[in-house]
């Protein structure tokens, strides 16, 4: 692609993420300008797969979102930005902000609160029919009563606007849930509480292109999320067998959601229940590719690397249909620790089906890959024990992402 034709397009990320992102719509021919945070100016960024790399002052990561529309109003008067995409999902509305002032294609600030904000996709799921946890809003205290006389606890207070379990708290009690509201002075309204659904929790990865799904894996986490998070615990994740009632069914429902939520073309990451009861739940979805190193999951199972074939969707022709690569079929799991050692020596795993190991300070993870769905079981339940015993470490969970 010539100088003159080559394509623009601006990704953002205020935390270290979506290096692969950026090195993939580079080799695809499209001129990449980043934008980041400007503590994160000495990380190891793909710097010869960016064009033109920009640091935004930040504090905690955080943004001055009308400097950003400045910032990037100033770039737009001499280039063209044909695509904007935010690479985590603290961007989303980042992202959002900046496609509706530049009138940029893609996601528009009202899609994007079904995508970021937990109770905005609660309420429309729930007007679409979905099933869900029964909820209700932080905010007008005679019908968080009412929510309360009517459903016993446990409850899970919600923080609308983070990613994951970040700010999740478990309560046993009405008194309990009240304090916590009630500690939150004027940022009430910032939090939804719904009824705690025991069960197994599920997410669905997943590429969509003109509404329409074109890659999903389903996968089954070992313990829930907000377990592992909160009360210390080692993080697992497996893709489930292909073609059993759980894959059909939360591939199904995905669709469904997808689709009610109004997701033209980009990733998903999206979680559900299965409750004890055996019903299916809608918890949460995103406008990105999962965290935790769930994209390595899906690579070992499936050989396909959703951040590049993300930037592969973005950067497509206009009009041209996105077909997935010739796909393996594998099943996988990931194991993902704090870790006591700074450096844990992940090298005593030397069995062939470890495919992935995780280089960063304080943390242990993996990565087992295998055509056989037995052997992933036995080596799961093997290794989650090796790491309980050599590397295990928990700390308190802070209400706000840490790096």
């Amino acid at each position: 692609m010539s100088e003159q034709k080559k394509k623009t397009i601006l990704c953002i990320s205020s935390y270290f993420k979506g290096s692969e992102f950026l090195v993939a719509a580079h080799n695809f021919g499209w001129r990449v300008i980043f934008i980041t945070s400007e503590s994160l100016k000495d990380e190891n960024w793909p710097r010869e797969s960016i064009d033109d790399l920009y640091f935004m002052p930040d504090i905690k990561k955080e943004w001055n979102i009308a400097d950003l529309l400045k910032a990037v109003s100033y770039i737009a008067r001499t280039v063209v930005i044909d695509r904007i995409v935010a690479l985590d999902d603290f961007d989303v509305e980042k992202a959002a902000t900046l496609r509706e002032h530049l009138r940029v294609p893609g996601m528009g600030e009202t899609t994007m609160r079904y995508f970021r904000d937990k109770y905005s996709m609660r309420m429309k799921a729930r007007e679409k029919g979905v099933l869900v946890p029964e909820f209700v809003h932080v905010l007008n205290h005679e019908m968080i009563n009412d929510f309360m006389i009517r459903r016993e606890p446990p409850y899970i207070l919600k923080p609308r606007m983070q990613a994951g379990s970040i700010g999740m708290k478990k309560l046993e009690s009405r008194e309990a849930a009240w304090e916590m509201i009630n500690a939150l002075g004027d940022e009430q309204s910032d939090y939804l509480m719904e009824k705690f659904i025991p069960g197994d929790i599920f997410h669905v990865d997943s590429i969509i292109q003109n509404h329409e799904i074109r890659f999903a894996v389903v996968s089954a986490y070992g313990l829930p999320p907000l377990e592992v998070a909160h009360e210390g615990r080692v993080f697992t994740t497996r893709t489930v067998l292909p073609g059993s009632e759980d894959d059909i069914r939360m591939k199904e429902m995905n669709a469904n959601v997808m689709k009610d939520l109004g997701m033209k073309t980009g990733v998903n990451h999206t979680e559900f229940i299965k409750g004890y009861d055996g019903k299916i739940y809608f918890l949460e979805t995103s406008a990105r590719v999962g965290g935790a190193n769930i994209v390595e999951l899906i690579k070992a199972a499936t050989g396909l690397s959703l951040w590049e074939e993300w930037a592969r969707l973005e950067t497509l022709p206009d009009g041209k249909k996105y077909k997935t690569p010739k796909l393996k079929k594998n099943h996988s799991a990931l194991i993902n620790s704090l870790a006591k050692q700074e450096w844990p020596d992940m090298n005593a795993f030397t069995e062939p089906e470890v495919v992935w190991r995780l280089s960063k300070q304080y943390h242990a993870g993996l990565v087992i890959s295998s055509p056989k769905y037995e052997r992933i079981t036995q080596l799961l339940e093997e290794y989650v024990g090796r790491f309980y015993k050599d590397f295990f470490h928990t700390l308190p969970m802070g209400d706000k992402a840490a790096n």
